[in-house]
């Protein structure tokens, strides 16, 4: 039987924008006191925007924590306490400058379950329309890419982003 581990004190360490980090002191059965780094985050949506045309909607942008542009599905945080569907719908807009008439969500996951309370939430997005919502302060150029050479990109380890393609990987029956 994994036995739970107790915390015995927890401290708020840093408290930034995006993410806190707490530091748990733990009781770890048969071993004892240990410390816990726990990086806390409200949450993301992810979108895969699907055209009429089986072309995927993806941005490529600049990522300051590994210093280049990557290729990844829409997506962005959420505030506290936000409805994750109503965070997708405001982020897909915003990003892309596409709104859709169905989001539903294929998939939750915690990406990093070992330091992380993020959880993320893969939407669909289908029917897709453009609309004026588009933040013009965003650095992002907007790709449309058909969905067979997006799913090749993935498996080519053309693309890296992991919440990409997990997704990608989630939508292949789906899509075809």
């Amino acid at each position: 039987m994994i036995e739970k581990e107790n915390t015995v004190s927890s401290d708020l360490v840093y408290t930034g924008k995006t993410i806190s980090l707490r530091v748990d002191t733990v009781e770890v059965p048969n071993k004892g006191y240990q410390k816990r780094e726990i990086v806390e985050h409200n949450g993301v949506v992810v979108i895969i925007g699907i055209t009429e045309y089986n072309k995927i909607i993806l941005i490529k942008q600049y990522k300051k924590s590994i210093e280049d542009t990557v290729l990844e599905l829409p997506g962005g945080k959420l505030e506290l306490n936000e409805n994750p569907r109503e965070c997708a719908i405001r982020e897909f807009r915003q990003k892309t400058g596409y709104d859709a008439e169905n989001f539903k969500l294929i998939h939750k996951f915690y990406p990093t379950v070992g330091i992380s309370n993020q959880m993320m939430f893969i939407y669909l997005a289908k029917k897709l329309e453009k609309c004026e919502d588009k933040k013009e302060d965003y650095q992002i150029e907007i790709q449309e890419i058909d969905f067979d050479e997006v799913y090749k990109m993935v498996l080519n380890n053309e693309i890296v982003d992991g919440k990409t393609s997990l997704g990608v990987l989630l939508c292949k029956d789906i899509i075809n």
